[in-house]
């Protein structure tokens, strides 16, 4: 679960407040990752929240960062605040003892991180990925988790963007290169009956 956090996704956060984000895609798929985080979580597959994090002081920032930020459309520079209430996953989402947390410096969650160690070490050949935006966080984390030797998944209705145009792209690419592009409920039913005629290998990773 990719940046699902308030300086994203609330009212009061950041990319609305400053940035004047449409958050309506955004918000709108909130429902469908709840049901979906409900039914992994009832099926034994892990939940990783994937966070974006600034380091106070922009610690964790380079100059091509900084330039590179600067021109990212309904952000700035000081996002999710390593600590803050910005940096926290939404309460719809509300983590769950068990849940495992990623703080990631880039868009993608492998870079300097420990998310492949993690998944390896929970020993899991596949990843399914959901939040915002689609076109940046998800689908830099999705082609590294596919560089990284991992199955990939979007769940497409529990992914948006700022710019829904960008996610039917993205996920057309997903699709036509390197990942199987599903429905939450396709997924959910997968879970449910690992047997199915989905295959076992996305249900049980």
């Amino acid at each position: 679960m990719i940046d699902m956090q308030n300086d994203f996704l609330h009212e009061q956060g950041k990319a609305r407040r400053e940035g004047s984000r449409n958050l309506g895609p955004m918000t709108e798929m909130v429902p469908r990752q709840a049901r979906l985080i409900q039914a992994a979580r009832a099926a034994d597959v892990p939940v990783i929240f994937v966070l974006q994090t600034t380091l106070p002081d922009q610690a964790s920032s380079s100059d091509v960062w900084t330039e590179a930020r600067s021109r990212a459309r309904y952000s700035g520079q000081d996002m999710c605040i390593d600590g803050s209430w910005g940096q926290e996953v939404i309460s719809e989402l509300k983590p769950a003892p068990g849940d495992r947390f990623v703080k990631k410096y880039r868009y993608s969650g492998f870079v300097g991180t420990n998310l492949d160690l993690l998944l390896r070490s929970l020993e899991r050949r596949t990843v399914v990925c959901a939040g915002t935006s689609t076109n940046v966080c998800v689908e830099a984390t999705a082609w590294d988790a596919f560089h990284h030797e991992y199955y990939v998944v979007y769940a497409a209705d529990a992914c948006a963007s700022w710019d829904m145009t960008l996610h039917t792209s993205t996920l057309a690419t997903a699709a036509n290169r390197y990942a199987t592009v599903a429905e939450t409920g396709d997924l959910i039913s997968c879970w449910q009956d690992p047997g199915g005629a989905t295959g076992t290998e996305p249900a049980r990773s």
